[in-house]
């Protein structure tokens, strides 16, 4: 009996150690293995494309010195439009040269630089205008100057009587200063023959039939109009006649202005030359001229711009 119990529970251990052994060593289920994840490998960068050469920023215009020859009655309102044209073309520096039309033209003629050239009146420029070089009474030397095509009537002035402060004589109109030079009772100051205001005043003469040399005493001459006003300005003279630009820039009193019938028209033409280095900018410069922006200052002060 002990024998059969003994054996009973050594088969128990038995199996049961054997069922152990076969528990342990018996694989967990394997987890549903997920899904692997085909991750794409990130796209590859577009290869770098060689840098384009840096295209040089537009370089500036090349700096041009523009040379002006200019009446003298245009001195003012000239410089405060090339001031104003900086900012239209900063790469320009214009250089002015003030004078009466005739010195201008004679410089020109022997040989001065200059690229455009604005005359007091038409005597000057046709004297250098070779499209008039067979007109013996225009341009009696041939001349040749003027870049044909940009010849224009840029402004017209009126010729004014002006006096001085207080005016001392009385003067009150050309008719009275007519009486007065022929009675030798007053001092006119006048420009020169070669002087466009001079010339105008000699036709003012002849309308009221005037003798220039019979009145010799009562007249002083200036080389242009800007010497004419200052001797006015200064009471040197009892009278002058003058443009009425001028007489409005020195501020004189003005008490009478020429009409079309005694002394014609008072035209500015204004030209390129054909020597100029600078055609384009010389070109550009006189169209700006003819613009909005210079015929406001040229009007403020009495001109009347003629090429709008």
């Amino acid at each position: 009996m002990k024998k059969t119990i003994s054996l009973a529970l050594t088969l128990a251990l038995l199996c049961a150690l054997l069922f152990g052994c076969a528990a342990q060593e018996a694989p967990a289920p394997a987890e549903p293995a997920a899904p692997a994840q085909t991750q794409s490998a990130p796209a590859a960068e577009p290869a770098a494309q060689p840098a384009e050469p840096a295209t040089p920023a537009e370089s500036a215009a090349e700096p041009v010195e523009l040379i002006v020859f200019a009446a003298a009655s245009m001195k003012e309102t000239l410089t405060e439009i090339a001031e104003k044209y900086r900012s239209v073309a900063p790469n320009v520096t214009l250089v002015c040269n003030f004078d009466s039309s005739g010195t201008l033209k004679t410089q020109i003629a022997e040989g001065a630089d200059c690229d455009l050239f604005i005359s007091a009146a038409p005597k000057q420029m046709n004297q250098l205008d070779g499209s008039l070089a067979t007109d013996k009474d225009k341009n009696p030397d041939g001349l040749d100057f003027v870049l044909q095509g940009t010849r224009c009537n840029l402004l017209e002035n009126k010729v004014t009587l002006v006096v001085p402060e207080g005016n001392p004589k009385g003067v009150a109109s050309y008719e009275q200063l007519a009486q007065l030079l022929q009675s030798g009772d007053v001092l006119l100051a006048m420009g020169n023959s070669d002087v466009p205001v001079g010339q105008y005043t000699q036709k003012i003469f002849a309308y009221y039939a005037i003798d220039e040399s019979a009145v010799a005493s009562c007249l002083t001459y200036g080389g242009n109009v800007k010497e004419v006003t200052a001797q006015v300005s200064e009471a040197a003279a009892d009278c002058g006649i003058v443009y009425a630009t001028d007489a409005f820039s020195a501020g004189l009193t003005v008490v009478d202005e020429a009409t079309a019938e005694m002394c014609g028209q008072v035209i500015y033409p204004a030209a390129v030359l054909n020597t100029t280095k600078h055609e384009s900018e010389a070109k550009a410069f006189l169209d700006y001229l003819k613009g909005a922006d210079a015929s406001a200052i040229f009007e403020s002060v009495g001109f009347t711009t003629l090429s709008k």
